[in-house]
């Protein structure tokens, strides 16, 4: 397949929408929430044992976990990211749920690998109930591994259903086959 721009415009806006958002988020709780304090808009307290607004960081993976393994998953999200733009063009246009969890994927990479770079540390500030912590990206690599799921099950139902029509299908030629083959023996 020729690579070309328009080959990735795609993927470059849906990327880069996921990115802003997560940098925009990320430095709206770093400007207005000190590092370890919560934040809930006023009267909304009752929401605090479920949810809230945390300005919380994390050198590890997705959800806190793998603390200390910066250097790692910065060379990880750089490898995601690579796989992803070379991959990208071979995925068929209709298969949408690749794409789509594709671009997740990478988005969510190179969200957090923004913060790497640049922070040594990834902010998070989403907490609900006792979940750690997470952030826009790692919410965009957890939904797009869901869609690729999704797509991935879909696919397999559409070509059973497939399968079985072409079935029932060869089974009614066969039949009606079998049946002319005995109204012509008939009449000779």
């Amino acid at each position: 397949m020729k690579r070309n721009f328009f080959t990735y415009l795609p993927l470059f806006l849906f990327v880069s929408l996921i990115v802003a958002l997560d940098q925009w988020t990320k430095w709206l709780v770093r400007e207005n929430i000190p590092f370890g304090d919560t934040w809930l808009p006023e009267g909304w307290d009752w929401l605090m044992p479920y949810a809230r607004i945390v300005h919380w960081s994390n050198t590890g993976a997705a959800f806190g976990m793998f603390q200390n393994g910066n250097a790692i998953f910065t060379v990880l999200a750089i490898i995601v990211i690579i796989v992803i733009f070379y991959y990208y063009p071979l995925v068929e246009r209709e298969d949408w749920s690749l794409r789509v969890a594709m671009g997740m994927q990478m988005a969510g990479a190179a969200g957090n690998l923004v913060d790497r770079l640049s922070r040594r540390e990834v902010t998070d500030f989403i907490s609900v109930g006792t979940f750690p912590v997470w952030n826009v990206a790692d919410a965009s690599i957890t939904v797009g591994v869901a869609v690729l799921l999704l797509g991935i099950w879909l696919k397999e139902r559409a070509e059973r259903k497939a399968s079985a029509q072409s079935s029932v299908s060869s089974d009614q030629f066969s039949v009606s086959n079998d049946q002319s083959e005995t109204s012509d023996s008939k009449a000779s």
